[in-house]
């Protein structure tokens, strides 16, 4: 048995048993994935996925049963690369992110400035998607860290830890009725057409939902899954937008953003990692820009959890601050 055919079994796992996009995620070839599972299965004496013909169409009990084993191992041997790494060199090596484009375009840009002036032979690689994949990135090991506000808590698989919570401005073009109202509400708000981010993105699902207690259905007239395709749409007239406040530009001469903290809850900004990686010295000073807040103990303990009740105990102490907080301490500016 080798690692290689074990990373070979896990992308295939992990592409919905895809053989050619394993094989492009692996620079490899697909006939060359296809003859090392089969040289393992031969190995095992079992088969590790059911066919039809030259098909793969699910994986066999057997299959199941060696699956967590597969995952464990290969994360094993990615932590003793780490480890290993940061003994040898602890300057040098990689850090991956998976986020939103929110956060890789509003947070995250004078984060990694800070980070990189301190860590210059640091290769820096940002993923942007939606919220849904990008965690399972994490939660398969695939990237050290995942930013989100949405699904981050459905996987078991993920430490997470908060590191700010915001809220939503309404954006609007200048002479809009918005502008004019004293104390806007959601009624209000609804009586226009609504343009905002996508379902699973920026806190989508929160909105939604908001609007449903109140009893209201909007008009979603435009949707998408970066804040300035909104505004642009929101320039022409199309209606009135819906965005993260770390989105506003207040210095934008066509647009008037207005505060809606009073009629939206907060949403929280968490950071997530799969459970008993490695995490080298220079990681856990990124984990402590994206929450300032905590103490390097702390954030380390939380670090070797293993459950939700563990990391909430840890956590009980700390109140969580706001956007604006953060902006002012200069945690995100």
């Amino acid at each position: 048995m080798k690692l290689q055919q074990l990373r070979f079994l896990d992308a295939v796992v992990r592409n919905n048993l895809n053989v050619s996009a394993a094989a492009e995620e692996l620079y490899t070839s697909q006939p060359g994935v296809s003859h090392q599972i089969k040289l393992l299965e031969d190995e095992l004496d079992i088969q590790i996925f059911e066919r039809s013909g030259k098909k793969l169409t699910n994986i066999s009990p057997a299959g199941e049963a060696i699956m967590s084993h597969v995952t464990n191992l290969l994360n094993n041997a990615k932590n003793i690369k780490q480890a290993a790494l940061e003994f040898s060199n602890s300057n040098r090596g990689s850090l991956t992110i998976a986020t939103t484009h929110t956060q890789a375009q509003f947070i995250l840009p004078p984060i990694l400035q800070r980070f990189s002036s301190i860590y210059p032979d640091i290769e820096l690689r940002v993923h942007q998607g939606n919220p849904k994949s990008m965690c399972k990135l994490a939660a398969n090991n695939q990237v050290d860290f995942v930013i989100a506000s949405e699904t981050i808590d459905e996987l078991s698989e993920l430490v997470t830890i908060p590191a700010y919570s915001w809220n939503r401005h309404i954006v609007v073009p200048k002479g809009h009725p918005l502008t004019k109202m004293l104390n806007i509400t959601l009624s209000d708000l609804a009586s226009f057409p609504i343009l905002t981010y996508m379902l699973g993105l920026s806190g989508r699902s929160q909105l939604d939902k908001t609007f449903q207690q109140a009893n209201l259905t909007p008009r979603i007239a435009f949707t998408a899954t970066d804040s300035d395709v909104i505004k642009t749409y929101v320039r022409l007239g199309l209606g009135a937008g819906i965005i993260a406040e770390m989105a506003c530009d207040k210095n934008d001469q066509e647009l008037v953003y207005i505060d809606a903290n009073h009629l939206f809850p907060d949403s929280l900004i968490k950071i997530g990692f799969r459970h008993s990686r490695h995490i080298s010295s220079f990681q856990f000073v990124f984990l402590q820009m994206i929450a300032p807040y905590l103490e390097m103990d702390t954030i380390k303990e939380i670090a070797a959890t293993r459950t939700r009740a563990e990391q909430e105990e840890l956590l009980v102490d700390y109140q969580v601050p706001s956007f604006k907080a953060m902006q002012k301490t200069k945690g995100i500016h």
